[in-house]
């Protein structure tokens, strides 16, 4: 799954630790999900779209295999 945690993260002047912080997950989970490694769970990913104001589906990038 792909998402645009890292691209939004940067637009809002964050770093990795910040996000982590906010969030109350480490600045390895923030590496790890920015780097397609992760995938949060379904809190996490609730917690990721209230703090950029968007939906889930408009941050994590679900692609079906074929």
């Amino acid at each position: 799954m792909k998402n645009r945690i890292e691209e939004l993260r940067k637009k809002a002047g964050m770093t990795q630790k910040g996000l982590g912080d906010e969030l109350g997950v480490s600045r390895q989970t923030i590496i790890s999900l920015e780097n397609g490694k992760y995938n949060p769970s379904i809190i996490l990913a609730h917690e990721i779209s209230k703090k950029f104001g968007m939906s889930i589906e408009e941050i994590f990038i679900f692609e079906e295999e074929k």
